[in-house]
């Protein structure tokens, strides 16, 4: 259950945490789809590379044929990404919005991820909501 407060821009979960949220939600979008994955630069710590292969991780194994009907009857789809990075200058956010085929994309890079202490590898972590307006 999710409370969405568009003048604070926060979103409350059930237990009562915040979370900033990246994009002013509409209160006729409601959120259908998350999706998560990780995506690993094994030898050129690139942010970027890891952080478009954890959106392809994310999105690999979903068909969401129901997008079909709500473009045909002029509904918006809003595709909110969340991508943790060590380093979140580093992300080429929009070679990272080119992963999603699909809706209106909001890529955020943020603090996280990890770079491993021994050579030059770092992972990304992404989450991906889906929301539908109209």
């Amino acid at each position: 259950m999710h409370e969405v407060t568009v003048k604070s821009a926060t979103t409350t979960r059930q237990r009562g945490a915040s979370m900033p949220v990246h994009r002013t939600i509409s209160a006729m979008a409601k959120p259908y789809v998350l999706e998560f994955g990780m995506g690993v630069d094994v030898h050129g710590a690139d942010a970027t590379t890891a952080a478009r292969r954890a959106v392809s991780d994310a999105i690999r194994h979903s068909s969401l044929p129901f997008f079909a009907d709500v473009r045909a009857r002029g509904g918006r789809m809003l595709v909110d990404v969340t991508v943790g990075v060590p380093d979140p200058k580093a992300v080429d956010v929009e070679a990272v919005k080119r992963e999603l085929p699909h809706g209106e994309v909001t890529v955020r890079a943020v603090a996280g991820g990890l770079r491993v202490p021994v050579g030059d590898t770092l992972i990304a972590c992404v989450a991906i909501t889906v929301s539908i307006e109209g």
